[in-house]
């Protein structure tokens, strides 16, 4: 069946989990709160993640979830490789490359690790609250699963990427402001997420329940 703004949702997603990842170079300080920039965009690709997986299904979803996982490996290994490569003699930024774009192994580990964990679990558990619920109270399929999800996806990148790199009061920091700030977005975005669920169901005449789905990440067929 052919879907019309399915790729749109896909493109967005990818290119939210993308830049996402380029921000996270930097840490920032808001109000009470520390976190690595990516914070402030990357909750977005948890409210299309809820949005495919309601509208389109889990099979649907692990696609996306896999594309992006494959877009973000690629441009991560892009990244080392391009700043392992000599650089040109009168060109003078090799340093502040490597800086905010060489990535080390551990980071790209830790960011894929967390990522497909997270995505995965925010996607299952949405999909059977929804067979739990017979579709109603959307908000507590979107609000839960990104609790667990986000959960897992800020604990463990963090553990992973800073784990005896950051001192254990700035690490505890970081994975709390990171857990809250990620959640509260969430629940302040529900009426845009209802408002979004509810035209692509009208407009795409689709409604999906995962009753019988193979929730196994790794079956890629539809």
């Amino acid at each position: 069946m052919n879907f019309k703004y399915f790729d749109i949702i896909l493109g967005l997603f990818v290119a939210v989990l993308l830049i996402s990842n380029v921000a996270s170079a930097k840490i920032v300080e808001f109000g009470p709160f520390t976190f690595d920039g990516g914070t402030i965009l990357f909750p977005l690709a948890y409210i299309f993640g809820d949005i495919l997986t309601e509208v389109y299904g889990f099979k649907k979803s692990r696609r996306v979830i896999w594309i992006g996982f494959g877009s973000a490996l690629l441009m991560s290994l892009v990244f080392i490789v391009i700043g392992q490569l000599p650089a040109a003699a009168d060109w003078g930024n090799q340093d502040a490359y490597q800086k905010i774009l060489g990535l080390t192994p551990r980071i790209v580990i830790a960011s894929l690790i967390a990522y497909f964990s997270g995505a995965f679990s925010n996607s299952y558990i949405l999909a059977k609250m929804k067979i739990i619920t017979r579709g109603r109270l959307l908000w507590s399929r979107t609000i839960g699963s990104t609790v667990v999800g986000e959960g897992i996806d800020t604990l463990l990148f963090a553990l992973i990427a800073f784990g005896g790199v950051l001192p254990a009061s700035l690490l505890l920091t970081v994975i709390i402001s990171n857990y809250i700030f990620k959640v509260g977005f969430e629940v302040l975005a529900t009426p845009l997420t209802y408002a979004v669920v509810n035209f692509l169901k009208r407009k795409e005449k689709v409604d999906a329940y995962d009753q019988g789905t193979n929730f196994n990440p790794f079956v890629l067929g539809e």
